[in-house]
C-alpha cells in the first residue's frame, strides 16, 4: 500500500501519495496546475516553467510537474509572486515566434493562447527579436512551422518514449534552437514514421494537419471515442467529426495503445478513391441495376433455395464486428446450412494459449516473434516491442525471411530453429511470445513448452480475428465449387485470383462498401457500412471486447450488414 503524506495546497488540506508529484497531487483533487512542456503521457521535464509554484521553505518558486510531496508540504498555486512569473515566462514565449493568434490554425484550441488570456496579456511585451524560420512541408500529412513553435520538447519525447523511433530532437543553441529531424534533415526525408503523435500532442500550431487544418474549432466538433478497425491490436481512438464529416482521427491516451496510432489508422485512411456503393444492384440485361432492399434480398433467398445447402458458400472479412459474425454463422450455417468461412487467415490451426496483453510486452524480459511482421502489419505492437527493447528487454526473431524487427533483434533464428530459440526464453523471468500465421505448425507446436511461463499474443491479420478463431471460422476460400456464393467484403478488396475463383460460381452476390471488379462481377450487390460508421463491438489481439461507436448518422436507404442477414434468415 502506498504511503500517505498530508499537504496544503492553496490553504486546503490533502492527502497524497509518497511519490506524487506537486501537479499530480492537485489534479487529483481538482486544482489546476498550468502547464506548457507537461503531458501525463510522457515523462516530466520541467522546462517550461509555467507550472511553477510557491512552496513553503524554498528559496525559489518550484515546477510542479517534477517536484515531489513530502509531509507538511505547504504550496500556493496562484500567489502574486507566481503569477507574476508566469506572464513574465508568457511574454518571452510570445516573444521568441510568429504566435500572432488571429493567423494561426491552432487559434482557438492553442494552450498557449489560453494561458495569455488566462493570464491577461493582451499585446506583446518584448519586441520579436528574432527572424522568419522555414517552414517544413515535407511531409505529407502534416507541416511543422518553427515561427509556432515554443520548444516544450512534447514531440521529441513522445517520439522516443512512445513511438520509440527517436527521430526528433534539437540543433542549435539558444534563440536559435529549433527542433530536427535526425539531426537537420527535412522531416520527409527522414526516419520518422509518420504515426502522428507528435502532431496529436502539440500544444500550438507548430504541427499542422494537413486536411482538417482550418476546418473547425474544439467548440465546434464532436468527439466520438471508437476503435481502430484496421488491424487486430484494436487502438484506442477518437473520431472527430463536425456536421456529419470526418475531419481526423486521435489516438486515445487512456487506452492500450497510449495513444499511439500508426499511419494507416490516423491518416491513410482517408486516401479512400474507391466510388461507394449506395444502393442494392441487381444485374438485369446483363448490367447492373438499382432496386429496393426487399427485391434484392427476395432474389438472394430465392436463388439460396433453389440451391442444394451443399452448393451454397458464404465467405465473410473479419474486419466485421460481433454481432455480424455470430449473425453470419446463425444464418449460413445454422439455418441454411451452408459452406461458411473467412476471407482471412484466423490463427484457427493453431492451439497455443491467447490473452496476452501490450502491457506484458512492456513489462518483458525477453520477447520471441515468430510468424510475422509487427512492424509492417501491426505497427503499433511494433513500437510497443521497441520500447521494451529500448528498457532492456531482449528481442528474439524467428523468421526466415527480411522481417523489418529483424534491426532490433538480440537473437535471430531460422524457423527451422525454433527449439533453440525456445530454450533461449526458458532462462528468462517473464517472456512474452508473439505468432502469427506464417509459423509453420510443426514449429508452433514447440512454442507450447512456454506456455506456462510467458504470455501469448496471437497477432491475427484483421480486426476481429480473434472472434472468428473463437466461432472456429477458417480460411477455405473455394466459391468455384458452389452454386450460388455469398461474399462479405465490407471494405476490403479481394485479390485477382480470389476475384477470378469466384466469378466461376452460378450465382455470385456482394456485400460490400464500395465498387470494385469482385461487384462487376456480382449477380446482386449490397451496400455495406464504412469504418465510422459502424456501431457494436469487437475483440481485439489481447481477448478483450471493445466497442466500436459511430461517429456519424447512416446515410439514407443503408441498412447494417447484421441487419441485412436477419431479414435474409426470415425469407428462408
Amino acid at each position: 500500500m502506498d504511503k500517505v503524506v498530508n499537504i496544503r495546497i492553496n490553504g486546503r488540506h490533502i492527502r497524497a501519495r509518497a511519490g506524487q508529484t506537486v501537479m499530480e497531487a492537485a489534479k487529483g483533487v481538482g486544482i489546476d496546475i498550468p502547464s506548457l512542456c507537461h503531458h501525463p503521457a510522457v515523462t516530466p521535464i520541467g522546462a517550461c516553467r509555467i507550472c511553477v509554484v510557491e512552496i513553503e521553505r524554498q528559496r525559489g518558486l518550484q515546477p510542479a510537474c517534477t517536484f515531489p510531496v513530502t509531509e507538511g508540504m505547504r504550496v500556493e498555486t496562484e500567489s502574486p509572486k507566481v503569477v507574476e512569473e508566469r506572464r513574465f515566462i508568457l511574454g518571452l514565449l510570445f516573444s521568441e515566434g510568429n504566435h500572432y493568434c488571429p493567423f494561426c490554425e491552432s487559434s482557438g484550441d492553442c494552450e498557449l493562447q489560453a494561458l495569455a488570456y488566462r493570464y491577461g496579456l493582451d499585446h506583446w511585451i518584448y519586441q520579436n527579436p528574432g527572424e522568419a524560420r522555414p517552414v517544413d512541408g515535407t511531409r505529407e500529412h502534416f507541416i511543422m512551422d518553427h515561427n509556432r513553435c515554443i520548444l516544450c520538447r512534447r514531440c521529441i519525447r513522445v517520439c522516443s518514449e512512445l513511438a520509440a523511433n527517436n527521430t526528433l530532437g534539437v540543433k542549435y543553441r539558444g534563440a536559435k534552437t529549433v527542433i530536427c529531424a535526425d539531426g537537420g534533415v527535412p522531416f520527409g526525408e527522414s526516419t520518422c514514421i509518420s504515426c502522428g503523435t507528435c502532431l496529436q500532442i502539440c500544444p500550438t500550431g507548430a504541427l499542422i494537419d494537413r486536411k482538417s487544418a482550418y476546418a473547425g474549432r474544439e467548440s465546434q466538433v464532436e468527439r466520438t471515442k471508437s476503435v481502430c478497425m484496421f488491424c487486430s491490436v484494436g487502438c484506442g481512438s477518437e473520431i472527430i467529426t463536425r456536421a456529419g464529416r470526418v475531419l481526423r482521427v486521435e489516438g486515445e491516451w487512456e487506452e492500450h495503445n497510449n495513444g499511439v496510432l500508426c499511419l494507416k489508422g490516423r491518416f491513410e485512411l482517408f486516401k479512400e478513391t474507391r466510388k461507394r456503393i449506395e444502393t442494392p444492384l441487381i444485374r438485369k440485361d446483363s448490367r447492373m441495376q438499382q432496386v429496393s432492399w426487399e427485391e434484392a434480398l427476395d432474389t438472394l433467398a430465392q436463388a439460396f433455395k433453389k440451391s442444394p445447402s451443399k452448393k451454397i458458400g458464404a465467405w465473410t472479412t473479419c474486419r466485421t464486428l460481433n454481432l455480424t459474425l455470430s449473425e453470419f454463422v446463425a444464418v449460413f450455417l445454422g439455418k441454411i446450412g451452408a459452406n461458411v468461412g473467412v476471407l482471412e487467415l484466423t490463427l484457427a490451426r493453431f492451439k497455443l494459449p491467447l490473452g496476452g496483453s501490450l502491457n506484458d510486452l512492456l513489462s518483458a524480459d525477453t520477447i520471441l516473434v515468430t510468424g510475422a511482421d509487427p512492424l509492417s502489419d501491426h505497427p503499433v505492437i511494433g513500437y510497443h516491442i521497441k520500447r521494451a527493447c529500448m528498457n532492456g528487454a531482449r528481442l528474439v526473431l524467428v523468421s526466415d525471411n527480411n522481417n523489418e524487427m529483424r534491426r532490433f533483434a538480440h537473437k535471430t533464428f531460422s524457423l527451422n530453429e525454433m527449439g533453440k530459440a525456445v530454450k533461449f526464453c526458458q532462462n528468462s523471468a517473464s517472456p512474452v511470445v508473439l505468432y502469427g500465421e506464417e509459423t509453420p505448425p510443426e514449429q508452433a507446436e514447440k512454442l507450447a513448452a512456454l506456455q506456462r511461463k510467458a504470455h501469448f499474443i496471437p497477432l491475427f491479420p484483421e480486426s476481429n480475428g480473434f472472434h472468428a478463431k473463437a466461432l472456429g471460422l477458417r480460411a477455405n476460400f473455394a466459391p468455384s465449387q458452389m452454386e450460388a456464393v455469398y461474399l462479405l467484403l465490407e471494405d476490403t478488396s479481394l485479390s485477382d485470383e480470389k476475384i477470378k475463383q469466384a466469378r466461376e460460381a452460378k450465382f455470385l452476390a456482394v456485400h460490400a462498401s464500395y465498387h470494385s471488379p469482385i461487384t462487376e462481377v456480382a449477380d446482386i450487390v449490397f451496400p455495406a457500412l464504412l469504418w465510422y460508421e459502424h456501431e457494436g463491438s469487437l475483440y481485439n489481439l489481447e481477448g478483450k471486447k471493445v466497442a466500436v461507436r459511430k461517429a456519424v448518422s447512416l446515410p439514407e436507404g443503408l441498412i447494417p450488414e447484421n441487419e441485412v442477414l436477419t431479414q435474409l434468415a426470415a425469407r428462408m
